[in-house]
């Protein structure tokens, strides 16, 4: 393996959102704010339930006149609905891109991203030391299992939608989004905004991720945390004694 590791995940999927009113359509959807692409080539957001629920989590790049969404495949085409459910008469295209490939890179490149024969690499906006995210149609490249970039996020302690936490269950505090530069408070309306500047506010996140080791492999997600007979929280991901 050289120094610089490249996975391809294939747990991810790409979504595309063109046209000439994507900008005001996503900004008015997610919990970023678009407007910090114009000097950052990647924002972390999600898209919320009325309630204020974490339905879908990625990363956002401009490309052209719209955006490229790196999701949970899982979500993928639940996503794709949801935003149709959305676009009502706005100028607004969103399509799936079959043929896209998510790629991810450690640790982070030379100045901070690099560029792929046929796509584009941008480092993770939620933390540096997570590397670069690519999407790309190119996988001719040196790549591993992807089990070994998520022993690296783990080890970071960044939780991830779909792994650590099912989609619906939890608010954006609770899923970190807040640490993970996921949310922005001074940008204008979203759906569920009301109910996340609440909590930012009021301070009523009644649950947060936290680092578990353990000297033998961790239970699988979901297995309940116990303080002597006391309910204390319930597992996350986790690779080997880290989760």
């Amino acid at each position: 393996m050289s120094s610089s590791s490249i996975a391809y995940l294939d747990d991810r999927a790409v979504v595309r959102v063109g046209g000439a009113d994507a900008g005001t359509f996503v900004q008015g959807l997610i919990t970023n704010d678009i407007g910090l692409l114009e000097t950052r080539p990647a924002i972390f957001a999600g898209l919320l339930s009325p309630q204020g629920k974490v339905l879908f989590e990625f990363l956002v790049v401009k490309v052209g006149d719209g955006f490229l969404l790196d999701v949970a495949r899982s979500a993928a085409s639940d996503l794709v609905s949801r935003l149709a459910m959305y676009k009502l008469r706005a100028k607004v295209d969103v399509a799936h891109l079959n043929e896209s490939h998510v790629l991810v890179g450690w640790p982070v490149q030379e100045q901070g991203f690099m560029r792929l024969n046929s796509g584009t690499a941008v480092q993770d906006a939620r933390s540096e030391s997570l590397g670069w995210r690519g999407i790309s149609a190119d996988m001719a490249l040196p790549i591993i299992g992807a089990n070994h970039y998520h022993a690296h996020r783990i080890s970071l302690g960044v939780p991830e939608g779909g792994k650590d936490y099912l989609f619906g269950e939890l608010f954006p505090h609770e899923a970190m989004f807040d640490q993970l530069n996921g949310v922005s408070f001074s940008k204008g309306c979203y759906v569920g905004q009301e109910i996340v500047s609440r909590m930012q506010h009021r301070g009523t996140a009644r649950s947060r991720f936290l680092m578990v080791a353990g000297s033998a492999a961790l239970p699988p997600r979901g297995t309940e945390v116990l303080a002597g007979e006391t309910p204390i929280g319930v597992m996350g991901s986790s690779v080997g004694g880290a989760g």
